[in-house]
């Protein structure tokens, strides 16, 4: 029988948690440069080049990887024998733990977790509480996985009630392509196959836990139906060529981990939860003995590379841009802008509309005429930071205002992640505006771009307030031109031909 302290579970839950903000797992690292190596789109393979970078740059500097930290899920194996030696529940340790990391001043991680999610939802302010698994297991210790998941790919989640006839494979190859590009591949699925709705969803979660062998496993071959499916959904969804941030390319999924779990003989539930490019999550064990700490990797482990953003890069000064120079970018170029935006998220595209509507218009500094808006909530600066780590939202969310921001201000165009839907699009080809795409997964080096960073309306929304940046050199790509054609559908498009192609060659 061991006994477990209540400060050395809460210091172990906050060390990891601050460990996997600016950590990458190895093996990722290592499956992301091995993917970046084979990669033959070059618009694909610097994406992942800043990844990589921006991986090894948060390792070095100790700074989040991705400016959403994350909702913390915790899975919890208690041991039937153990002792506490606490005043807490194991719940109220675990968010002690969380509030611990996300306010550690060396390293302050963005609150992002609303209290009142269908109604006032407002910041708790420390991102509590985590979402919590728990489990009596046989034994004297406790066994605890963390994760920290950004609402990008957590958005990105499906679920299906499938025919215990259908094939799984073809559901997952029909549904990859419908949840676009905002979880930022590339990253890995995890599937959870059986039990009930609720059951399956889980199991797809905690499968994201395990470490990336797909290598391995094709080495060896498979021993199970369950390792057949990993093998043929890895294959199937890369043959589909949506690649790095859904640019087009060779590999949008690292790999695809499955938990499955019996169900009823008329069901077959299968959920699906996509890994994003700041995939984040640590194992530790409490045996009694004291906190369970992470021990730090050696950057000797990251590769060394070097980004360029090579021939044809486009310098754009944001203070002085017109129309005609933005409508003359072509999908795919690569532009380095330096001068002013602003920033605007889900909350101030909200706000501002009201503003509109109401008649009394936007605040004083709030002016978006011939203006670029960066949709990004930063995270806090620390020491002598202008900003925080500060990389692009998944730009689909701000759709359903496109065209009321765009008729209604002026503003002639918009930074952020990942592929523009169908209202989007329309809207930018009816008012000739255009959107660019910082990538996702590269948060830290981005901020190395913004120079100046002051708050100029709604402080009340916290990270969602509506920021006046100043940038030099920050890199973007046109992902929407001002005629309304998408990067993110014809490079795909071209890429699935082309590996169709390549593999009827082999033939």
């Amino acid at each position: 029988m061991s006994t477990i302290r209540q400060d050395d579970f809460i210091d172990s839950v906050a060390d990891a948690l601050q460990f996997i903000s600016y950590y990458h797992p190895l093996d990722f690292v290592q499956a992301v440069h091995k993917a970046w190596a084979l990669e033959q789109n070059p618009a694909a393979k610097d994406a992942m080049a800043q990844i990589l970078i921006n991986s090894r740059m948060c390792a070095e500097g100790h700074r989040p990887i991705c400016q959403d930290t994350g909702i913390v899920t915790v899975f919890l194996k208690i041991g039937m024998d153990v002792r506490w030696d606490a005043t807490l529940s194991v719940s109220e340790m675990v968010n002690e733990g969380v509030r611990r990391a996300y306010t550690h001043p060396d390293n302050v991680l963005r609150a992002s977790i609303l209290d009142d999610p269908a109604g006032a939802r407002k910041n708790t302010g420390d991102n509590t509480p985590a979402v919590i698994h728990m489990e009596l297991v046989p034994g004297d210790t406790v066994d605890v996985q963390v994760a920290a998941k950004g609402g990008g790919s957590e958005n990105k989640s499906k679920l299906a009630m499938l025919n215990p006839s259908d094939s799984i494979v073809d559901w997952v190859v029909k549904t990859v392509p419908t949840m676009g590009a905002g979880w930022c591949p590339p990253g890995m699925l995890g599937i959870g196959i059986g039990g009930t709705a609720e059951k399956a969803a889980v199991l797809a979660k905690e499968s994201l836990m395990d470490p990336i062998d797909i290598h391995e496993l094709r080495e060896r071959g498979p021993s199970s139906r369950v390792e057949e499916l990993r093998l043929e959904i890895v294959d199937a969804v890369n043959r589909l060529g949506i690649g790095a941030q859904g640019l087009g390319g060779l590999t949008t999924v690292l790999d695809v981990k499955i938990r499955d779990y019996p169900t009823h003989a008329a069901s077959l539930p299968v959920a699906m939860i996509p890994n994003c490019a700041a995939t984040r999550h640590a194992h530790f064990v409490l045996d009694g003995s004291g906190p369970a700490l992470q021990t730090p990797p050696s950057l000797d482990d990251w590769p060394e590379i070097t980004w360029d953003v090579g021939e044809g890069v486009r310098r754009v000064n944001l203070d002085t841009v017109t129309r005609e120079e933005a409508a003359s970018w072509q999908p795919g170029d690569t532009l380095l802008l330096s001068g002013r935006m602003l920033t605007g998220r889900d909350a101030a595209h909200k706000k501002m509309q009201e503003l509109i509507q109401s008649g009394e218009g936007l605040p004083e500094g709030v002016d978006l005429r011939d203006r670029f808006i960066y949709y990004v909530g930063p995270v806090d600066p620390v020491r002598d930071e202008v900003v925080g780590p500060a990389g692009p939202t998944t730009s689909t969310r701000m759709d359903k205002f496109t065209d009321f921001i765009l008729e209604h201000t002026g503003l002639m165009g918009m930074i952020g992640k990942a592929e523009r839907g169908p209202a989007g699009i329309e809207a930018i080809r009816k008012h000739g505006a255009v959107y660019l795409m910082a990538v996702g997964g590269a948060a830290y080096l981005v901020s190395k771009a913004i120079t100046g960073a002051r708050v100029v309306a709604f402080p009340e929304l916290g990270m969602e307030a509506i920021y006046e940046f100043e940038v030099k050199d920050m890199p973007v790509s046109v992902a929407v031109d001002a005629r309304g054609t998408s990067v993110h559908q014809t490079g795909p498009a071209a890429w699935k031909a082309r590996i169709e192609e390549q593999a009827l060659e082999l033939i």
